[in-house]
């Protein structure tokens, strides 16, 4: 662990008990993407521990180096493996030169609040679909309206995998079927999500595009030129 981040450990633990058990606290050390956990309260919310690995937007963040630009990202919204919704919160932790060393995520599961909101929702909407006047209100489903932007795996493969689908989705095409400018595309696509990143992508990308490794590492020689 860096030495910058060993003050915070005892803030993991400070913060996870004073927002209680529905907040989960994590203490990320960027320099190992597979490993990047090395604290952590309250992991019942995701089923993540010790160990585990960066998620999907925290490997993008590195990638593009967005926080070069801030100090930290509040209230985006996100997903668990087994389907809970957490509103989180990350704040980069830097050294001396502005690059980040790590990163104090905190995730608070809103899972039930969703749930209630989505009921009286419907409550409403049954109650004034129709009126006197004609008024038509429509309920909103707060999980499909604003789609989760960060999925929080507890494996660096279910990561890794989960981004290529993401990206192999986006084609609407069976790779079997891609061109090479299309497998171009996806290429580019997981580079700006940071996936090769992480060590052994480039074999579970080749498997997923249905090509050889040479050919993953030539388009992505090309896409770095």
């Amino acid at each position: 662990m860096k030495s910058q981040l060993i003050n915070y450990v005892p803030l993991v633990e400070f913060l996870g008990s004073v927002l209680g058990s529905h907040c989960e606290i994590v203490l990320h050390d960027v320099s190992n993407i597979e490993k990047s956990i090395v604290a952590i309260k309250n992991s019942h919310v995701s089923n993540r521990k010790v160990g585990g690995s960066l998620t999907d937007l925290a490997l993008q963040i590195l990638k593009e180096k967005s926080y070069l630009e801030k100090d930290f990202l509040i209230n985006y919204s996100g997903k668990t493996k087994d389907g809970k919704i957490v509103r989180s919160s990350t704040f980069f932790i830097k050294d001396d030169m502005g690059n980040v060393a790590g990163m104090l995520c905190i995730n608070m599961d809103i899972s039930a609040m969703v749930e209630t909101r989505n009921l009286l929702d419907e409550m409403i909407q049954g109650v004034f679909s129709v009126s006197p006047n004609g008024l038509n209100l429509e309920g909103k489903n707060l999980e499909s309206a604003s789609s989760p932007i960060e999925d929080l795996h507890t494996s660096i493969e279910d990561l890794t995998t989960s981004i290529i689908l993401k990206a192999l989705s986006e084609m609407e095409i069976p790779p079997d079927r891609m061109s090479p400018e299309e497998k171009m595309k996806v290429i580019q696509r997981l580079s700006e999500k940071g996936v090769f990143l992480i060590k052994g992508s480039v074999s579970e990308v080749a498997k997923h595009l249905k090509t050889s490794e040479a050919t993953v590492y030539r388009y992505i020689s090309k896409i770095e030129s």
